[in-house]
């Protein structure tokens, strides 16, 4: 790589480390916080719960309409950074607001919670496809792709597990230090959280600079939208093997905290062994583009889902020993990690295909199916947990001694069965549907250039 490749290959993998503890926070923690923090019963748990799915779902469409929004930006800084700060500024407001001490109740509580958390989707979306749609513009080059989208993830898990290593640890001796008050704790967590969020984006703003210079286009309506989406093929099984991915990952994770309280029956543990995965997907990500260099994606893609196959059966038949259960961790989140790490390339590489079939080159609407997956993958993770700690009994329960055995099974069912039906099937989606190879993608960028789209 050249040095301005180096400088954009870091400055935009960093980016990325406080927007994913943003991100985690919210995602794997909000709903903990919900119910052991501020101590929501069933019927307020509930209600919540789904305010909180229906609320992802609606949302989730709407991430196509902000890619128009981003495609059609034009000003002296680009297109995609000025969005990048607004998202990050708006959504830190909101997180602010969804982790505070609100003197709320019943009916008015839900009312300002929903709009705070409607408009943190919104705009931490707008700054996800501002973020990501970067990606593709930095380099045409696959292998180039592979190592910068590579790093990212790597920063990307460093963000990540900050925070899930250390919130149950950090919100503990701050709940000490403010004489008990977890709520205080919990918000000063997540004004720390968004501090960080900002402060990483700001290195992205200022250090990146795109290295692709593609040939100007007309703006895109909302009818265009339409035929960007369900007219790129690829891009189509590309989404519904993601989402079929994320459904199940986020649902297993989402679990993570209650799985160690009242199964495992020591939640301190959930620290120690998400530090495991964490050094274990690191690792992963570090010699990806190795593999990736000596196998085809098909080839990598098929092992990673072997990993998360053996590593979802030893989980579910583990017993309570930490040895077992992580190493049952460690080849799932190997295997995740490898996936992610060619999902996002299996989108990147949908741009070019987009513009060679199609005629326009709309990378912030390709990508807004991004967010729109995760959406829908938390939103369901949401309604899953949400429907699994009522009926098991574990939203009532004090500790694991409260949870039944049969409590107990439908957790690990919830938590690991129904999530690897649905990474297996995403896996058969791509093997069957998706054509994009390293030889195909080397002849689209060839024509693009050929036919004056690729300056």
């Amino acid at each position: 790589m050249t040095k301005p490749e180096k400088r954009n290959k870091y400055c935009f993998g960093l980016g990325t480390i406080g927007r994913d503890m943003f991100y985690s926070m919210e995602s794997m923690y909000l709903l903990f916080f919900l119910t052991e923090i501020r101590n929501l019963d069933d019927q307020m748990l509930a209600l919540v719960g789904g305010v909180l799915t229906a609320l992802r779902i609606l949302d989730a469409f709407n991430d196509p309409i902000t890619g128009v929004i981003i495609d059609n930006t034009h000003t002296r800084w680009g297109k995609f950074k000025p969005w990048m700060l607004i998202g990050a500024l708006v959504s830190s407001g909101c997180m602010l607001l969804m982790f505070a001490d609100l003197p709320l109740k019943g009916g008015a509580y839900v009312a300002v919670f929903a709009v705070s958390y409607i408009l943190w989707d919104i705009f931490y979306g707008v700054n996800d496809i501002a973020y990501w749609t970067q990606l593709p513009a930095l380099s045409l080059d696959p292998r180039q792709r592979e190592s910068m989208g590579a790093f990212a993830r790597i920063c990307a898990n460093v963000g990540l597990y900050a925070v899930v290593v250390g919130i149950l640890p950090v919100t503990g001796a701050l709940t000490d230090a403010f004489g008990g008050n977890g709520q205080k704790a919990w918000f000063v967590m997540a004004a720390a959280v968004c501090v960080l969020m900002v402060g990483f984006q700001l290195i992205t703003i200022f250090g990146v600079k795109e290295a692709a210079a593609f040939r100007e286009e007309e703006n895109t309506s909302l009818r265009d939208m339409v035929k960007v989406l369900f007219g790129n093929d690829q891009l189509m099984w590309t989404t519904l093997s993601m989402a079929l991915f994320m459904i199940g990952y986020c649902t297993t994770t989402s679990f993570g905290t209650y799985y160690f309280k009242y199964a495992y029956g020591d939640e301190g543990m959930y620290s120690a062994f998400a530090g495991v995965l964490g050094v274990s997907q690191l690792a992963a990500l570090a010699v990806f583009p190795r593999l990736s260099a000596r196998l085809d994606r098909r080839k990598l893609y098929s092992a990673a889902t072997l990993l998360v196959v053996a590593g979802y059966m030893v989980f579910f038949f583990a017993p309570m020993n930490m040895i077992p259960i992580a190493a049952a961790g460690v080849l799932l989140f190997v295997g995740q990690a490898f996936i992610q790490t060619l999902m996002l390339m299996f989108l990147a590489d949908t741009v070019e295909y987009g513009q060679w079939k199609l005629g326009k080159r709309n990378d912030s609407i390709t990508f807004s199916i991004q967010p729109l997956i995760n959406k829908l993958g938390a939103a369901i993770a949401t309604g899953v947990v949400t429907l699994t700690l009522i009926v098991s009994g574990i939203n009532r329960a004090e500790s694991a001694a409260d949870v039944t055995a049969q409590g107990l099974l439908i957790m690990k069912t919830a938590m690991m069965v129904l999530p690897l039906l649905a990474i297996v099937l995403g896996y058969f989606v791509y093997l069957r549907k998706y054509k994009i190879d390293e030889k195909m993608y080397r002849e689209i960028v060839t024509n693009l250039k050929e036919r004056g789209d690729i300056k």
